[in-house]
């Protein structure tokens, strides 16, 4: 494993060097939403950097928070696109997805050998294959803590940190940007939430006609829409607050038997790529009664969230004049 880092070497040394300047510390509905953006992002870069010394050392529970931290950062880039599309931003997309990809092998591979742990006894056999697969995790964790101490790392931070803050998107002076920029935050939520809801669902209803491909998508976008609602928790109050856990109480079910059976695939995957595992290892991965039940679950939590009133300007709060 590689050798632990500390703060002065790993996170200090990634923190953006500009000094930021203060947002509000929550997000209000009248808000405008160049600056619901700014507080988003930062908070979800923020949740990056505090596991980045965690993942380094191989917390497994780090590695997963680190995942979430910048999933969220990512949809919350897709939730207020057209707004930031400007031309840093494919770059940055790049290098976040350059940086998913480095987390995502180590974490599907904790995921496989948690399986693998919980089906088995002590048979001498699994214990054999445990060998390949954690010789296999410790592999691509090396590549991944040798990553995470990259120069490329810590451009990266700064980069997306001072886009986040004053990339063009932010300065551009047409009608059309000033116009999203300024919009409010209730105004373009309820838009966005309703959209997104509206392709989710009629995606949902093909569910169990759905290859392995288009169920990850379907998941993603599942992932998508439950990310953006808890990032808009400070909107939700009192009776919008019941409606909003009622709704992602649905994308939660539906989330967890989606990421169970790409947990499935993923694990036959890897299991295939082992060397000297035997030609048995990924079959525990490959259940066709799991598959159904799961299936089974997902479609339930999209009928009832079909069912559910969608969003609307008034369920996330009274009309209030835009704010800064």
């Amino acid at each position: 494993m590689s050798r632990p880092t500390t703060k002065a070497t790993a996170t200090t040394q990634a923190k953006p060097s500009a000094r930021r300047k203060a947002l509000p510390a929550r997000l209000s509905p009248g808000m405008a939403c160049d600056t619901a953006f700014r507080i988003i992002a930062r908070r979800h870069l923020d949740a990056v950097l505090a596991q980045h010394d965690g993942t380094c050392r191989g917390d497994p529970d780090a590695l997963h928070q680190i995942r979430i931290a910048l999933t969220h950062l990512r949809t919350a880039i897709r939730f207020f696109s057209p707004m930031v599309d400007d031309t840093q931003r494919p770059n940055v997309w790049a290098e976040l997805k350059w940086l998913n990809g480095q987390l995502g092998m180590v974490r599907d591979l904790d995921v496989a050998i948690e399986r693998v742990v919980a089906e088995s006894g002590d048979e001498l056999a699994v214990v054999a294959e445990l060998q390949h697969w954690n010789e296999k995790r410790a592999e691509s964790h090396r590549l991944l803590a040798r990553a995470l101490q990259s120069a490329r790392y810590r451009r990266l931070v700064e980069q997306v940190s001072t886009w986040i803050d004053s990339g063009p998107w932010a300065t551009r002076r047409s009608k059309e940007a000033i116009r999203l920029r300024r919009r409010t935050l209730a105004d373009h939520a309820t838009e966005r939430l309703a959209e997104w809801e509206t392709t989710l669902l009629k995606k949902a209803r093909k569910l169990k006609r759905l290859d392995v491909g288009k169920r990850h998508k379907l998941r993603l976008l599942n992932k998508r829409m439950t990310y953006s609602i808890e990032s808009l928790a400070d909107l939700f109050a009192d009776g919008a607050a019941t409606k909003q856990k009622s709704i992602l109480k649905q994308l939660r079910k539906a989330q967890r038997s989606l990421g169970q059976l790409n947990d499935d695939a993923r694990g036959q995957a890897l299991a295939a790529s082992l060397h000297g595992a035997g030609p048995n290892a990924g079959q525990r991965f490959h259940n066709r009664k799991r598959e159904k039940k799961l299936l089974r679950a997902a479609s339930v939590a999209y009928r009832k969230l079909d069912e559910a009133t969608p969003f609307r300007s008034s369920d996330l709060a009274p009309s209030s004049e835009p704010e800064v």
